[in-house]
């Protein structure tokens, strides 16, 4: 299971890789990311930011 870190105004996110859903852009330069089975978040990042996070963090060796 490979966790991936989110930053969030709120607080960070440890989220499954293999949960994530999809990407939305939101207000303010936000992103929600949408969760297999859960409600959406909200994290801080354009689209494109957060996108790249993800495949960043997901392509890492475990």
């Amino acid at each position: 299971m490979k966790f991936i870190t989110l930053k969030s105004r709120g607080g960070n996110y440890l989220v499954v890789a293999s949960n994530i859903a999809w990407l939305r852009s939101a207000e303010n330069g936000q992103t929600q990311i949408g969760i297999v089975g859960g409600s959406p978040l909200l994290v801080t990042g354009t689209i494109e930011e957060t996108a790249a996070v993800i495949l960043a963090q997901s392509s890492e060796a475990a």
